[in-house]
This record gives structure tokens, sequence and C-alpha cells, in this order.
């Protein structure tokens, strides 16, 4: 099954470039870090993907730029090393595994030279010895060394890395392609052990533990963290507008409380 793109630029130029994927996941707190990387490195839409793996959605532009949002689409820019790919509604039940393998293809036929994955996890599962941080790494086994990659930088970082807070006998099996269960997290655990052998992309994923409420601080640490590990780490983030007034909708009538 193909994961196809529809390309909104005249040239798709992909070769050498880091992608950032967000797995929809505990408080979406990976998409918000995709929206503030697309608006903070003025990211531009350069194409669509096929939509038919996810739920519909379609919605307004940011700062009102013609055309529709779509549910997955692809952001970068000339003069950036960074690609983002968003995705807006979750992947049907009965497309999971289709939605997985298309977008392992892609990524193989792309040229990009690095991909990391971003996904939240379910904070009240933490362990004791996971309260000191918010942010984990884990690097699949199948993937390339992160040796001299545009992901480098995660190697020598003080990033800990990942292990399950639930004990694996609750859920089956202790390893899914040597991915540890990680709670809240959707589809990652799929994607991370869907690595094929020989996997030539070097693939890292980045967590961070969540719970659901106003995730934009949580965001933020995460699309820090982002940046800092391929090296354009930022002082200020700029927030999409559209966090102004429709992230979480519209505020409510204050007379309603007296």
């Amino acid at each position: 099954m193909s994961l196809l793109v529809y390309p909104i630029v005249n040239e798709l130029t992909l070769s050498g470039k880091t992608l950032i994927i967000p797995v929809v996941s505990t408080a979406n707190v990976s998409q918000l870090a995709a929206d503030l990387l697309i608006a903070s490195f003025s990211l531009r839409r350069l194409a669509m993907f096929n939509p038919e793996f996810l739920v519909p959605v379609v919605g307004a532009r940011e700062d009102g730029e013609e055309g529709i949002t779509t549910p997955l689409e692809l952001y970068g820019a000339p003069n950036s090393d960074l690609l983002v790919i968003q995705q807006r509604s979750p992947v049907l039940k009965s497309k999971k595994q289709d939605f997985v393998t298309g977008l392992l293809g892609f990524i193989q036929t792309s040229g990009v030279a690095s991909v990391l994955f971003l996904s939240g996890v379910d904070l009240s599962n933490r362990t004791d010895s996971q309260m000191f941080t918010a942010t984990y790494q884990m690097q699949p086994r199948n993937s390339p060394s992160l040796a001299g990659t545009p992901l480098d930088a995660l190697s020598s970082s003080s990033i800990s890395t990942y292990t399950s807070p639930v004990p694996q006998s609750v859920h089956g099996s202790t390893e899914d392609g040597g991915v540890p269960f990680i709670p809240g997290g959707g589809l990652t655990r799929r994607l991370m052990g869907s690595l094929p052998e020989g996997w030539s992309i070097p693939t890292a994923l980045l967590l961070q533990f969540v719970l659901e409420g106003d995730n934009r601080a949580d965001a933020r640490l995460f699309a820090a963290a982002v940046a800092k590990i391929v090296g354009h780490d930022l002082s200020q983030w700029r927030q999409p507008s559209s966090w102004k007034a429709g992230l979480f909708g519209a505020p409510h009538d204050q007379t309603l409380y007296g």
C-alpha cells in the first residue's frame, strides 16, 4: 500500500534532510511540538499525502493562506535542512498496518538523511525513577548508528534511554520488535517495531511524559529538545496564530458563573 504524495511545489527535493514525524499520542504533544517547529522555522507546506488511511478532516490554513488543511502534510523550506510531517487526525483502525507500511515506504524512498519520530507517553504511568525528567529517547533495533548523522547529538546527549513504566506481563509479550510498551503512544511502538532488517536510514524516537490538558508549555519543552538535537536551538518560539483562538475552543461566557 502506497502513501501517495501530492507535491505543491514544483520541485520537491528531500535528499539529505532530517525528517521529523509526530505520532498521534497522549495529549497530542507531538503535533503541538510540530506546530511550533513549523511556525518558528517558517516552514511552508510542500506536499499533501493520500488521506485515505486517516479519519477525514479539513480546515482553514494558518494566517488566511489559500486552500484547506488536510490530514497529513509535509512542511519544509529551500534554505532549511529540516522537514516536518504534520498529522492532524488519527489513523483509521482498519488501516493501521497499511499506514505504517506506507509511511515507512515513503521514508525509505525519499532520500532523507535521518528520521526523528516524536511521541507522548501517559505521565500517570511514570515510575519513581522517571520523575526527574520528562524527555526520553530510543533507537529502534534495525536502525543504523546515529554517529556522523544529523542525529549524532542524540547519541552524546544526556537524554536517558526510554524503558517502559508498565510491567510488560500486563501487555503480553515483553517485546514488539524490540520496542518496550509505550502507554498512550498510539502507533509509536508499531512504527518502531516495523523497521525491517537492512533499514538504511538512521532513525530515532524522542518521547515525552505528559498529561492531557493545556499542553502548550509541554510542547515548547518538546520542540526545544528536538531543535537542540538537530542543531537548531532557538531562544524564542513562535506560536501558530491558530493557537490563539482555536486550540482549546472559544472562552466560556463568564456570566454563566455569576
